[in-house]
């Protein structure tokens, strides 16, 4: 049976940590050895497995159960029983929260890497009930965590051959060793959150700043001599160990400012953020290990043996095998090679400057710097032009948004810093100063497209706005947690699982509603133009994960809109199905959204003059009607829109199924999706506090049953875990009835067949209900400007929008063979002759070599459909869709050049004259 509890996902800080001596010993709540007299019906190598891992007889009987009930199933899963076993082992004690043994050890003991392991693991859940969610998420916690870990290490071992000159004797390999454990305790004594990516890197440049200053100088690499020898000796160098507690403190150990900003420079990391962390979570730790009034290194047996018992309280990886290459702890080498995502030279011919490889680390550092640079650096107030914008109010905004910063900055921090870890709340007020930046610069851009739409300066209503101010101030600092990497969906982390401050953690720290957040976002992406492409995709995922499932959480504003509508008098559908064969296009803007409930017909004008909607009569007739007669409700534009979206989404989720499931009955997928969109529609109450996924699922099981159609919910559910951006508390935590949750199949039975028995049994009747039309699906809703896009019909030859000159146009291109930034430095001519060569050969179809008699391609021909994208004959819909961009500048420019020419004609006609 599945859990009952509402919330299953339990993140690292939450979870109850044994003692050292609990995770080392056998547990104690059982005998504390595993007696074999007990277990001699069962496989001697698996009770010899069970005492090497010092197991109780309560978590071997139950393994025991686990492995037979799966047994059949998992015959054929390649490998040895052992790896198996080992599975079984790890999956109870996660249930039991039991510290017999940790991950390093099982690995150890049946042979098998981290990566091997998790895919195992995983494997067991054959029956779909196996693995719990509560080990479901720590598997996910741990795979962030080994991904993390891997990424520092790896950084670690080329910044350190930078840094230490190498030896015979291998002197430099034991500080490097006792360097990277003591990294290890300070992250796992400092953070809560040790999948944090930026936060652990800086702190492991702390840990190498206090090395590098405590090395001779004949240790190190003449870059790194060169950044010590010029500073003075720190105070803390000439006080005494074992002074007096009782007498003036000394100061504290001063940063090596040089040596700091040459190891954040050859990192590509801010250094005022390096220096925050030193000065809070890193000297915090030299204190509690009375290192920071020593000059000397640290002790080697003493960093290990703390270390050891962090270890063995967590039970998780032992990080220190990394720098001793384990096998337990390497990873595949082909994710050693898939690591360089970015394009290298093809040709050792070619000249120009080597790209290097994009790593996790280097992403996340790059990230952050086009944030900051994009940012004014004195942005934490308004600038002249938004302060301009809030004096023209009729009700001037100012001193409400500062006091509304000043509230939510202070709360922000605080629940940054309990998430993360002690002395994090600098961290987090770090990152809302950043996030006012941006917070204030989109405003500013939305306001300036506000005034030329409509051609108006006082905007007293919409700046006036609390929960439009709220929900930008959200949206700003989401994305600047994703881009710090502390808020993301990889590895499908979301708020069940993964790290903290994943999406929606910020809507519960500002008490922000789901549906007022998704206002925001489109407007957002539109008003800044430098947001990256995952940072897009980013906020794409955070709506999706609103439409699906958060925005219909009980309290949400959803509902209470939806009951206005269908309480009209002349009742509407929310959105028509006749819309459907339109493509997703309108002029709203985050100010419609926030401010008006009318659907277009009316559009925002200033204070006290509001526009009366076309379809309404005069205000002299409505104020004459009749008492008893309602006025006509108006439409809401925000519920509108949110459901043209919510149809496009679940058509699409569906239609992805359906090609997993159905593909040999495609007349089946409009029948599901007839019924699915009456679901969302008419009987919308189903929604409540669950997931769009559901009743997806529910849908194609019921019309699969009236048809005679063999498709049973394991096969559905089966087919459901392989889509992207899933979880399995969707089919395994369904809420049945208030506070009771089970499985899929009981909320088919108890409560969705209930509910539309009528409805479904139609489908089988000989006069079926209408189709509703498939909606139009675009290939994004937003437009990715900064994706490079291949020429037609050309080799390998990609147009990017021109970049800030500050960063490589080559981080913008992955796997092209040459790129050019018209207006850069390009280099050498012959590198333009090689493209001009290189689109020659292909511009034309039928000139290509017939390479093994392969036939001839047609030329494709471009045609435009309605919702203004391009679309290649013969290809998927929507494909290349950012292409557009280029041929509208292009046909812009000759459209220019045309009335230039028109001007000219008669100028020359008269002179003729």
């Amino acid at each position: 049976m599945p859990p009952k509890k509402r919330h299953s996902g339990m993140t690292q800080s939450r979870e109850p940590k044994p003692s050292a001596d609990s995770a080392s010993s056998p547990d104690k709540l059982d005998s504390p050895e595993l007696s074999e007299k007990k277990h001699r019906e069962k496989h001697a190598e698996f009770v010899s497995l069970c005492k090497s891992l010092r197991v109780s007889d309560l978590v071997c009987d139950r393994a025991w159960d686990l492995w037979k009930t799966v047994q059949e199933s998992m015959d054929k899963v390649p490998g040895s029983q052992q790896r198996l076993w080992g599975a079984c082992l790890f999956v109870i004690i996660t249930d039991m929260d039991i510290g017999s043994f940790t991950v390093t050890q099982v690995l150890k003991a049946v042979s098998l890497n981290l990566k091997q392991f998790l895919v195992v693991v995983r494997q067991l859940d054959v029956n779909l009930d196996t693995i719990s969610l509560k080990v479901n998420s720590a598997l996910t916690r741990l795979e962030k965590k080994y991904d993390v870990m891997l990424a520092l290490y790896q950084r670690f071992e080329k910044t350190c051959k930078n840094i230490f000159v190498l030896t015979p004797d291998g002197k430099e390999r034991e500080t490097m060793r006792t360097c990277w454990t003591m990294f290890l305790l300070a992250k796992g004594r400092a953070l809560q959150m040790e999948d944090d990516l930026v936060i652990s890197f800086q702190l492991l440049l702390c840990t190498l700043e206090l090395f590098i200053k405590r090395s001779s100088p004949d240790q190190l690499q003449p870059l790194y001599q060169s950044a010590i020898s010029k500073v003075p000796s720190p105070p803390i160098r000439t006080s005494r160990r074992n002074q007096s507690k009782a007498k003036t403190r000394p100061s504290e150990p001063e940063v090596d400012a040089q040596l700091l900003e040459t190891l954040c420079k050859d990192n590509e990391c801010n250094v005022e953020e390096v220096k925050n962390v030193y000065q809070t979570s890193f000297l915090a730790f030299l204190e509690s290990m009375d290192l920071s009034r020593s000059t000397d290194f640290p002790q080697v047996n003493d960093i290990n043996q703390q270390y050891e018992e962090h270890y063995l309280k967590s039970r998780d990886i032992d990080g220190r095998l990394f720098f001793d290459a384990d096998e337990s702890i390497l990873p595949p080498k082909v994710e050693i090679s898939q690591v360089e995502r970015t394009p290298k030279k093809n040709h050792p011919d070619e000249d120009g400057l080597m790209i290097p490889p994009q790593t996790p680390i280097r992403a996340a550092m790059t990230s952050i710097q086009m944030l900051r640079g994009d940012l004014p650096s004195n942005g934490d107030q308004p600038s002249t032009t938004l302060a301009t914008y809030f004096k023209n109010c009729t009700v001037d905004p100012t001193q409400d948004v500062q006091k509304r910063l000043e509230t939510l900055g202070q709360v922000f921090s605080q629940k940054f810093g309990e998430a993360v870890g002690p002395h994090c709340v600098v961290y987090g007020r770090e990152r809302f100063v950043l996030g006012v930046r941006l917070y204030y610069k989109v405003m500013e851009a939305m306001l300036k497209s506000e005034e030329k739409r409509l051609s108006v300066q006082n905007f007293s209503k919409l700046l006036n706005e609390s929960t439009f101010h709220t929900s930008l101030l959200a949206c700003s600092l989401e994305v600047v947690m994703a881009t710090y990497e502390e808020s993301s969906f990889k590895n499908g982390s979301s708020d069940q699982t993964g790290t903290n401050l994943c999406f929606p953690w910020i809507l519960n720290v500002l008490n922000l509603s789901a549906f007022d957040f998704y206002k925001v976002i489109e407007s957002f992406i539109k008003a800044e133009p430098t947001l990256s492409k995952d940072i897009i995709k980013h906020l794409e995922t955070c709506e999706n994960l609103i439409m699906e499932r958060i925005a219909w959480r009980t309290g949400s504003p959803l509902f209470e809109l939806l009951r206005q509508e269908h309480a009209s008098a002349a009742a509407e559908p929310v959105e028509t199905t006749a819309s459907f064969g339109q493509p997703l296009q309108h002029n709203h803007t985050a100010a419609d959204l926030y401010l008006t409930p009318t659907r277009p017909g009316s559009r925002i004008l200033p204070p006290d003059s509001p526009a009366t909607p076309p379809q309404q009569p005069s205000t002299s007739q409505s104020t004459s009607q009749a008492p008893c007669q309602a006025p006509r409700q108006r439409k809401s534009n925000s519920l509108s829109l949110f459901y043209k979206k919510l149809y496009r989404l679940a058509y699409t989720r569906l239609k992805t199924l359906c090609s997993y499931l159905l593909s040999s009955h495609p007349e089946l997928e409009p029948i599901i999706w007839t019924l699915f969109q009456y679901t969302l529609q008419h009987e919308y109450e189903l929604m409540r506090d669950r997931h769009l996924d559901q009743l997806m699922m529910s849908a194609m099981y019921a019309i699969c049953k009236v048809k005679s159609v063999d498709l049973r919910f394991k096969s559905i559910v089966s087919a459901y875990k392989n889509m992207t951006n899933t979880n399995q508390e969707t089919f395994k935590n369904v809420l049945i009835t208030e506070g009771h949750y089970d499985s899929i199949i009981v909320f088919y039975n108890q409560v969705f067949m209930q509910k539309l028995k009528t409805n479904i049994l139609q489908h089988a009747s000989t006069r079926p209900p209408p189709l509703s039309p498939i909606p139009q699906i675009p290939r994004s809703p937003y437009k990715l400007p900064n994706s490079p896009l291949r020429v037609p019909g050309s080799n390998n030859v990609y147009i990017s929008p021109m970049k800030n000159s500050r960063m490589s146009p080559g981080i913008m291109t992955p796997r092209s063979k040459m790129l050019v930034s018209i207006g850069e430095s390009f280099g050498l001519g012959n590198r333009f002759q090689k493209i001009n060569q290189m689109v020659n050969s292909s511009e034309r179809s039928h000139k290509r070599t017939m390479d093994q008699s392969s036939s001839i391609k047609p030329l494709k021909k471009l045609r435009f459909d309605v919702d203004g994208q391009d679309e290649a004959d013969g290809s998927k819909p929507g494909g290349e869709s950012t292409l557009i961009q280029k041929l509208t500048e292009m046909s812009s420019t000759w459209s220019r050049m045309h009335e230039q020419k028109m001007k000219e004609d008669p100028e020359t006609k008269d002179d003729s004259q």
